[in-house]
């Protein structure tokens, strides 16, 4: 009896049941999300425990990453006044990074971010955030007005451009924030999804089928590698938009 065609992956198998219960909290991407808090913190927090001088091999590891963060985005990109923005952006970037490279972690292989919930849910903070930072500098009516109406520019062309402006900073901003995360560890780890897969439904087929199984093996192993990455860059291209968001709500003018 011949076996079923190959079916491709879908969005379909980005969607867990509960692992029991039926608790949406109970299902794998939240757990795993749950699971990346735990792993960040008690990383961080034996990396710290016992500073010294000539640090050791975790205390170097978590310095530094703190370090890359502090210096190679948040005071490069905010300036001066970095230092109070720089835990903020410490926990973005080890979050996101840390659920991104579960996609690549056997036996997890599922990258949280690839469900739009939880990019949206950071890109919310990070909204409320620099939006928060610039009012409060500003005022309102002046950093609207900064962001609607620049200077030396035609006043006819305010019509479009205020607008244009406007949903550039309160949708557009955040809508490509997100989006730009989670597109990227969807379609990855599909791509894993799809050769992982084949190889898999080629083994099962006729014997000259069964070599093309172990390029399809082949390249999901070699994709693993290379979206693994991806999954770091998505992580430093997200915390960098966030700095860079944040140091023009500092900025005194757009």
């Amino acid at each position: 009896m011949a076996q079923p065609g190959f079916v491709p992956p879908s969005s379909s198998d980005f969607f867990y049941n509960p692992s029991f219960g039926s608790s949406i909290v109970a299902t794998k991407p939240v757990m795993l999300l749950l699971f990346s808090v735990i792993i960040i913190t008690a990383f961080f927090t034996l990396s710290a425990r016992k500073s010294a001088v000539v640090p050791s091999r975790l205390q170097f590891a978590g310095e530094a990453v703190y370090g890359f963060v502090r210096n190679g985005i948040g005071q490069d990109v905010i300036g001066e006044e970095f230092q109070r923005f720089t835990p903020f952006l410490f926990a973005i970037f080890t979050f996101i990074l840390t659920n991104n490279l579960f996609g690549v972690v056997p036996f997890m292989q599922f990258p949280t971010m690839s469900h739009i919930g939880f990019p949206v849910s950071i890109t919310i903070f990070v909204y409320i955030v620099y939006h928060w930072v610039a009012i409060k500098k500003k005022g309102l009516g002046r950093y609207l007005k900064e962001m609607c109406f620049m200077p030396g520019v035609p006043k006819p062309i305010y019509i479009i451009l205020a607008p244009v402006e406007f949903l550039t900073y309160f949708a557009v901003r955040p809508l490509t924030l997100a989006m730009r995360l989670f597109g990227n560890m969807f379609a990855g780890h599909l791509l894993l999804l799809l050769f992982t897969l084949g190889g898999e439904y080629m083994l099962k087929s006729a014997a000259f089928v069964k070599a093309f199984a172990v390029l399809s093996f082949g390249l999901a192993i070699g994709l693993s590698f290379f979206e693994m990455g991806i999954e770091a860059l998505q992580a430093y291209i997200f915390t960098l938009l966030a700095a860079l968001y944040i140091a023009g709500a500092l900025a005194d003018e757009h």
